[in-house]
């Protein structure tokens, strides 16, 4: 199963659900981009190429991908987490506002992102769901 087509294809797709946010200066030759939005600190794989990330505000799509069996329906009343897991991986739990296909955005302090390259359950918009991530967590720089 493929995820994406193209990092282009992918971030103009996903574009209305990109967080907004503030991007720090990346360090030459890193890969990764440090992406501060709803209160967390992230560390992304950049998807958008070397140089095309500028510091300051910024949306940026950010995508992770589901440990499998982690994913799990629960009542609205669990409210929004997120917390950052080592590096680049996250645990959630937000509600989903779109669904295409394998892929589900979920608002959890910012939108994000999800696929699973395993089955994930029937879900639909505006169900609850707790989750789990995959390091690394991938940042689509939108203009």
């Amino acid at each position: 199963m493929t995820l994406e087509s193209s990092d282009r294809d992918f971030a103009a797709r996903f574009a209305p659900h990109a967080a907004h946010g503030l991007l720090y200066p990346q360090p030459e030759g890193s890969p990764l981009l440090e992406f501060v939005a709803g209160g967390r600190v992230l560390y992304l794989f950049d998807r958008s190429g070397p140089y095309a990330a500028q510091p300051g505000h910024a949306r940026v799509v950010v995508h992770g991908v589901l440990q499998a069996g982690s994913v799990q329906l629960v009542s609205p009343e669990r409210g929004e987490t997120l917390s950052v897991q080592g590096v680049s991986a996250l645990e959630g739990c937000g509600q989903v506002t779109h669904v295409v296909g394998q892929v589900w955005v979920v608002q959890a302090r910012l939108p994000l992102v999800l696929a699973c390259f395993e089955g994930l359950p029937p879900v639909a918009v505006g169900q609850h769901v707790v989750f789990r991530t995959l390091p690394p967590l991938h940042g689509f720089i939108v203009p």
